[in-house]
């Protein structure tokens, strides 16, 4: 049948013994392996099939000539140290194979051995398998054997993007979560049906077992479906991962198995939590594992990123860590894997002293009372209404046609300021912070920061500002319905994103509603879960302040996140990583459940699937106030087209040029056909 293979059990033959990884002679380590090696070091990356391409020629040196008689013969004597030629025509057995193959992550559950081969249209669809160890391109194998010109960079590009060209380009691996041999092709080779069935008539007759084509790209699945050819999607294959480095690194704690973080309230900065799915929010920890898969830029991965924390989805992680449930652990999250071992409690250490701040707040400029219209702000106006409100101002004017800022306007800080000095909170949170319970005890905290909060929550409103924000409601966006937005000067800042840790209020439709919900807005500077983090960031309370972002809601039809580079190796800045949902962008944030990932390349203009939303349902806005949850019909579940996934991009290289051309952690949302941007914020990396 035409389409996707099942991922069920090839009957191929498996490869012997001697390539699968022997189990770790110490039980005390725990490993698993992933499939998804975008996360992994430089070695593994070949598992998204980021092939050898003309933009990326980071394995070896490319030779723009042909060989001379020397190198000729320096190449032959190197064969007959290898003890093997330097191409096949054909693979006969598993042997051969191994012979040609390079390993990336050899030794590993990672392991993936695989064979450049080159075909030949010219000399009757000749195939020549690749001695890969030795050959790091497909190009330096070409120009040795003069298929290719010399110093022809055009004719080179063209056996990519040509659908005449001479050669065709082409990558075999062997699979183990199949089990299966697969061929493919870089993602942004531009291949057509005709040149697809060509290459995978060649390589069956020339290869000793069956093999899959795997796509490594939208365009790539619509090429083999034209082709009338069955095919492995790389999303496939990364739904079999048992194991995701969500942020790399290392911490010392006690490792806890928790149902949910809100079931747990004595949670504290040395725990190692175990969670079946991801929080909403989270207080400071040492580590996180979660046994569902979620998205990259939820609120509590970013935060787990600021904080420098190991952060991984491992399947099963409750099963297999619950020998050491309470227990005093290392926890190291790599590229490749996990390791969890068993460690000595640290001896008791005195009282710490405060830690050095992460990030300095801006002084805010407490003059400026009067409510600021959006239009009004530029980045420079961050003093008095926060980087959030100021960053939207700026881009209200920077984006048009390409995308759009919903209007709304800015109650500034000195408003914040007036409010708590009414109400004594600056001496209430001194007089917290001198009883030596509410220091020590996590619990404490948060009981009297609920307090504070609902004191907050409940107090009259001052009658004359009250009175002005439904007036500006009014007149400048027709009391149409809006979110109350938090814009503190503590969040989207360069060593502080603050992500998920203030509350919005969602599709505000009442006029009675609006004061209320400016008041949870200003509470929120005191949710536990902020409070904490700022308290392990060593940024002062007393210095933070509120402003509200009032706006208008976007009644999206899909809505989602982007980073304008790639999340995983930095140094790919061509590449825009994108998670998207149906309905209201809540549910991407929050990471419940996994969003729809793709990765987009301004080179090569791929577009790579990760992974579709596993959404069922969607939020949208009331029309009486608030959202309520819709269900998504099976055939409405894709969210992204390859030619919306351009435009996102774009808008994206936008947003970080006018920002400062610092990469940014962007939420977006699409109205009909109009992009909308919802927030830009730095993108926030500790190990770097």
């Amino acid at each position: 049948m035409m389409g996707a293979f099942p991922l069920s059990p090839s009957p191929m033959p498996a490869l012997r013994a001697s390539w699968v990884p022997s189990p770790l002679s110490r039980p005390a380590i725990l490993a698993a392996a992933c499939l998804l090696a975008l996360a992994a070091q430089p070695a593994a990356q070949a598992q998204t099939a980021r092939k050898p391409s003309p933009y990326e020629n980071v394995i070896e040196p490319v030779k723009a000539r042909p060989l001379t008689p020397a190198e000729i013969a320096a190449r032959k004597a190197e064969d007959a140290r290898r003890g093997g030629p330097a191409f096949m025509a054909r693979v006969e057995n598993e042997a051969a194979f191994r012979q040609l193959a390079r390993v990336y992550n050899a030794g590993t559950p990672l392991e993936i051995p695989h064979v450049l081969f080159v075909i030949d249209r010219q000399r009757d669809n000749r195939i020549y398998y690749l001695d890969t160890p030795r050959y790091g391109l497909h190009e330096t194998f070409a120009r040795e054997r003069r298929l290719l010109p010399g110093k022809d960079r055009a004719a080179l590009t063209a056996q990519y993007k040509d659908p005449h060209r001479r050669l065709l380009f082409g990558t075999l691996s062997w699979q183990r979560d199949l089990p299966g041999y697969t061929y493919e092709f870089w993602e942004g080779d531009r291949l057509t049906p005709a040149l697809l069935k060509l290459a995978d008539e060649t390589v069956a007759q020339s290869f000793y077992a069956p093999v899959r084509f795997k796509t490594n790209s939208t365009l790539h699945e619509q090429a083999a479906a034209r082709a009338g050819l069955a095919f492995v999607t790389q999303e496939a294959l990364l739904r079999e991962q048992t194991f995701l480095p969500l942020n790399p690194g290392s911490a010392q704690g006690r490792l806890r198995i928790v149902a949910s973080v809100e079931a747990t309230p004595d949670l504290k900065r040395d725990d190692i939590v175990v969670l079946d799915e991801l929080p909403i929010a989270i207080p400071p920890v040492a580590g996180l594992i979660t046994q569902r898969p979620s998205t990259l830029l939820s609120h509590v991965n970013l935060l787990a990123k600021g904080w420098g924390i190991p952060n991984a989805y491992v399947r099963d992680a409750a099963s297999a860590l619950r020998q050491y449930d309470g227990q005093w652990v290392t926890l190291t999250v790599s590229g490749n894997d996990y390791q969890v071992r068993p460690t000595d409690r640290p001896a008791t250490q005195p009282p710490a002293t405060p830690p050095k701040p992460r990030a300095r707040l801006p002084k805010p400029d407490l003059t400026v009372r009067a409510l600021q219209p959006l239009d009004a702000l530029a980045v420079r106006d961050s003093r008095h209404c926060g980087v959030k409100a100021a960053n939207l101002g700026a881009l209200r004017s920077a984006l048009p046609p390409a995308a759009s800022v919903p209007d709304g306007f800015c109650i500034p800080f000195a408003q914040y300021a007036a409010f708590m000095q009414r109400l004594n909170v600056a001496q209430r949170l001194a007089a917290l912070e001198q009883r030596p319970d509410f220091i020590a005890d996590a619990d404490v905290r948060r009981k009297e920061l609920a307090a504070l909060r609902q004191d907050i929550m409940q107090a009259a409103p001052d009658a004359a500002q009250a009175h002005s924000w439904r007036a500006l409601w009014q007149s400048r966006l027709q009391g149409r319905g809006v979110f109350v937005r938090s814009s503190s000067n503590s969040e989207d800042l360069p060593g502080f994103s603050g992500a998920g840790l203030y509350t919005t209020v969602p599709n505000v439709t009442q006029p009675e509603a609006l004061a209320k919900a400016v008041q949870t807005v200003w509470a929120s500077v005191y949710n536990f879960d902020a409070y904490e983090a700022r308290r392990a960031a060593g940024i002062g309370h007393d210095a933070v302040v509120m402003a509200v972002l009032v706006q208008l809601a976007a009644p999206s039809d899909s809505s989602g996140v982007m980073i304008t580079r790639d999340p995983f190796d930095a140094s790919r800045r061509h590449v825009t990583y994108l998670s998207a949902k149906r309905g209201l962008g809540i549910k991407v944030v929050e990471g419940k459940r996994q969003a729809e990932q793709v990765m987009y390349s301004s080179w090569s203009k791929a577009v790579q699937v990760l992974s579709r939303s596993a959404e069922d349902t969607q939020l949208v806005a009331d029309a009486s106030g608030g959202v309520r949850e819709v269900p998504i019909a099976p055939d409405a579940r894709q969210v992204l087209n390859d030619a919306l996934v351009a435009r996102l991009a774009a808008v994206g290289r936008q947003v970080k040029q006018r920002l400062g051309k610092v990469d940014q952690d962007i939420e977006w949302a699409v109205v009909g056909d109009r992009i909308i941007i919802l927030q830009a914020r730095p993108y926030i990396d500790a190990r770097r």
